[in-house]
């Protein structure tokens, strides 16, 4: 049985309002379900993370409010605002959960095509085209990264830097930076080795860093960090590791 048409604009995608006393025509909210669904499946977001939204996100901190507060701004002012965001703090604070709200509303409100990529996936399929045996070139790996209106890098720095990878992610990053795409990044690593007396005093550099005291210079380089402070606005979020304390205890057997 055929689905019924949208009683709104009997499926044309348009619908015709009177403003001011003239007719316009403007977008069917149909035909930006439609479009946002088929922009999600193509998203790669983790089904982890499908059903992270903003009006979903839990305050547990003044640093939470301030970044749900940013997230919002950053969805309402797209396209004329292209600033990207750099979402920094521990484990388990909700960086990656608005980090994946943000491009869920701007796909399904805005139309905007969105990329979801983990830093390690992204350099090991990178990585996996230089094989013989590989059917994918390079090239069909970065266009979609390099097109995307709105890219999020998960875990930035979580793959030790080395020359290859520094200059691969700096390409693609200066280049998205050059076409004024936005980029959202979330990292668990400090920004500066300067930072750690500034902290709120929860938090210590072996907290905030699962592995040795490497910050996120050591883990990406000053180039590519620099190139990030000039895209982006950092956004520090604070608190416990909401996995652990608060998952960990909603599970019974």
């Amino acid at each position: 049985m055929a689905d019924t048409a949208c009683s709104l604009c009997q499926d044309t995608g348009w619908v015709i309002e009177n403003v001011e006393g003239r007719s316009e025509a403007r977008r069917c909210r149909c035909f930006l379900d439609r479009q946002g669904r088929a922009l999600l499946e193509k998203a790669r977001i983790p089904k982890r993370y499908e059903k992270c939204a903003l009006a979903n996100f839990e305050i547990h901190d003044d640093s939470h409010r301030d970044a749900l507060k940013i997230s919002r701004k950053i969805v309402e002012n797209y396209p004329v605002q292209e600033i990207g965001l750099l979402f920094i703090g521990p484990p388990g604070v909700g960086k990656t959960h608005l980090a994946v709200a943000i491009i869920r509303e701007l796909m399904q409100d805005k139309g905007a095509p969105c990329l979801f990529y983990d830093f390690r996936d992204l350099i090991r399929d990178i990585q996996s085209t230089f094989t013989p045996d590989s059917v994918l070139s390079e090239s069909d790996i970065l266009e979609p990264v390099f097109e995307s209106k709105v890219l999020v890098l998960d875990e930035l720095g979580a793959k030790r830097s080395s020359s290859w990878v520094e200059e691969t992610v700096f390409y693609i990053i200066n280049h998205r930076y050059n076409q004024k795409k936005m980029t959202i990044f979330t990292s668990n690593f400090l920004d500066t080795a300067e930072e750690e007396d500034t902290r709120q005093p929860m938090f210590k550099k072996s907290e905030m860093n699962k592995k040795g005291d490497d910050t996120l210079i050591d883990r990406i380089g000053y180039r590519l960090r620099s190139r990030i402070y000039e895209m982006c606005k950092v956004v520090e979020m604070w608190g416990k590791d909401y996995r652990r304390l608060v998952k960990q205890a909603n599970y019974r057997f």
